[in-house]
C-alpha cells in the first residue's frame, strides 16, 4: 500500500451555533490544503454553509429540532442550558455513531476531530472498531475541567485561597449532582443499543475518551493547565477567511456617514435577546453613539429604530470591528477573538457556557468590562460603554492585538494534528 493510501480520512464533527462551526470548518479547510480528505458532520442548519467553504458535508439532525431547542428560552440559562443540551444524546448519540460508521466506510483508520459534547458518540463508534483515532477540539479554556486558577463554574469564581482537594470535591458534586443526571442515561442507552458497558462518569469520560486533545485558542488567553487531558497540541484562534469580506453596501455607507459606532450583538444562535436590543437602544441615545445592532431575527429589534442606529442580520464580523469604536457582545469565544484580533475594546455579557469565563479573561487582559446578561439595564450600559470610549482600553486592546501580527497558524496547527496522527496510527510515541 502506497503512503498515499494511507493518509487518514478526518472526519470534522461539530454542534451547536455558528460560533461553534467557523472554527470547526477553518480546521477542516486546513487539512484539505494539506490534500488530506476531509468530511464535515454537523446540524443540518449549517449545512449549506459547509458546503460554502468547499467541504463536503452530512447533516445531522433536522433544521425543526435546531430551531426548536434555541426556540426554548431556557437554553440561555447558566444551569438549564446545559442540562438541556445534555438531554439530547438520547436522539443524538445513535444517529451521530451510524453517520460515522457511514462517512468511515469501514477505514478503520478514519480520524474524529470532534466538539466536546460529540466526543461520547465518536468514542462508541471507536470501540465499535468503525474509526481509529478520536480527538476532541476545545473551543475555549472554560471547556476543560480544571482545578487550577482560574477555576470557574459558571458565574461563580472559585477564590485562589480554596484548597485543591475542596477543589476537587466541588467538581465531584458538580458532576453527580447536575451533569451525570443530565448526561448519562442518554450515553448509556445509546452505548447499550451496541453492546457497550456503561459510563459511570460524564466528565471522566469527557477527558479519558478521546486519544488527543487539542486547543483552539492560545496560550496567552487560556494557560495550559496541568490537569488539562494529555496527550495535547497547544493551538490557535481559528478565523474564518469570511470574517474579512466587504461589508455590505448600506452598512459600509452608514459607517461611511459619522464616527465610528458601538456594535452590540447577542450572538447567532440567540432569538431570546429583545430585552439586550431595548436596553441597548436606550443606553446608546443616552451616549449620543451611533450604534449597530446585529442579529438574525430582526424580530428582537426594537421597531422604530432612530437614523444613528442599523439593524444587520450575519456580516463580516472582522471587517465591522476594525471601523468600530466598542463592541458589545455575549462573549462567544468566536467573536470574543474577533474583538482581540481587531483591537476593538469589549463589554461582554455573558449569558451562559463558557461566556463567563470568556469574559473575566478580557477583562484580566484590561481590554474590556463585563455585567452579566441578568442584570443588563440601560444605565450601567451607558456607564460601561463610556468607560470603553476611553483611549487607554483602546491603547490596551491594540497590544493584543498585536500578537495576532504572526502569520495564521491554521496550516501549522493542521500539520502538527496531522503528523500526531499519523504516528499514533503506527503506533509510535
Amino acid at each position: 500500500m502506497t503512503d498515499s493510501l494511507r493518509l487518514p480520512h478526518y472526519l470534522v464533527v461539530t454542534v451547536g451555533t455558528a460560533g461553534d462551526l467557523f472554527p470547526f470548518v477553518t480546521m477542516a479547510q486546513a487539512l484539505q490544503r494539506l490534500g488530506r480528505r476531509v468530511t464535515v458532520l454537523t446540524n443540518r442548519v449549517h449545512e449549506a454553509a459547509v458546503l460554502a467553504a468547499g467541504l463536503p458535508c452530512i447533516g445531522l439532525g433536522t433544521v425543526e429540532d435546531y430551531e426548536r431547542l434555541i426556540a426554548n428560552p431556557e437554553v440561555w440559562d447558566p444551569r438549564r442550558g446545559l442540562t438541556l443540551l445534555l438531554a439530547q444524546y438520547r436522539q443524538g448519540m445513535p444517529e451521530l455513531v451510524d453517520a460515522l460508521t457511514s462517512a468511515a466506510a469501514g477505514d478503520a483508520s478514519t480520524v474524529v476531530l470532534a466538539h466536546p459534547l460529540a466526543v461520547p458518540g465518536a468514542a462508541v463508534a471507536r470501540e465499535l472498531g468503525r474509526v481509529g483515532t478520536v480527538a476532541a477540539m476545545y473551543l475555549a479554556p472554560s471547556n476543560l475541567r480544571s482545578c487550577e486558577d482560574p477555576m470557574r463554574l459558571g458565574p461563580h469564581a472559585i477564590p485562589r485561597w480554596v484548597p485543591q482537594a475542596w477543589r476537587r470535591a466541588l467538581w465531584a458534586m458538580v458532576a453527580r449532582g447536575w451533569m451525570d443526571p443530565a448526561a448519562l442515561p442518554g450515553i448509556n442507552e445509546a452505548r447499550g443499543l451496541y453492546g457497550l458497558a456503561p459510563i459511570a462518569s460524564f466528565l471522566g469520560h469527557m477527558a479519558q475518551a478521546p486519544d488527543l486533545s487539542i486547543t483552539l485558542f492560545p496560550a496567552w488567553f487560556g494557560r495550559t493547565a496541568a490537569d488539562w487531558p494529555q496527550p495535547l497540541i497547544e493551538g490557535d484562534f481559528q478565523f474564518p477567511p469570511a470574517a474579512e469580506a466587504p461589508l455590505p453596501a448600506p452598512l459600509a455607507q452608514f459607517l461611511d456617514l459619522g464616527p465610528p459606532p458601538v456594535v452590540f450583538t447577542p450572538g447567532s444562535g440567540n432569538v431570546h435577546a429583545s430585552d439586550f436590543f431595548a436596553q441597548a437602544l436606550v443606553a446608546t441615545q443616552r451616549l449620543g453613539q451611533r450604534a449597530v445592532f446585529l442579529t438574525r431575527e430582526r424580530a428582537q429589534v426594537p421597531k422604530l429604530l432612530p437614523a444613528e442606529v442599523i439593524w444587520q442580520p450575519f456580516v463580516p464580523m472582522a471587517s465591522l470591528l476594525r471601523r468600530s469604536a466598542v463592541l458589545v457582545h455575549h462573549g462567544g469565544i468566536g467573536t470574543t477573538a474577533e474583538a482581540l484580533r481587531t483591537g476593538t475594546p469589549q463589554l461582554v455579557t455573558p449569558f451562559a457556557y463558557d461566556q463567563f469565563d470568556n469574559a473575566a479573561r478580557v477583562v484580566e487582559l484590561g481590554v474590556g468590562l463585563t455585567i452579566p446578561a441578568k442584570r443588563l439595564r440601560a444605565q450601567a450600559l451607558a456607564q460601561r460603554v463610556r468607560r470603553l470610549l476611553d483611549p487607554a482600553f483602546r491603547a490596551a486592546a491594540a497590544d493584543v492585538a498585536a500578537r495576532f501580527e504572526a502569520p495564521s497558524a491554521e496550516t501549522a496547527l493542521a500539520a502538527a494534528v496531522d503528523r500526531f496522527v499519523r504516528a499514533h496510527a503506527r503506533g509510535s510515541p
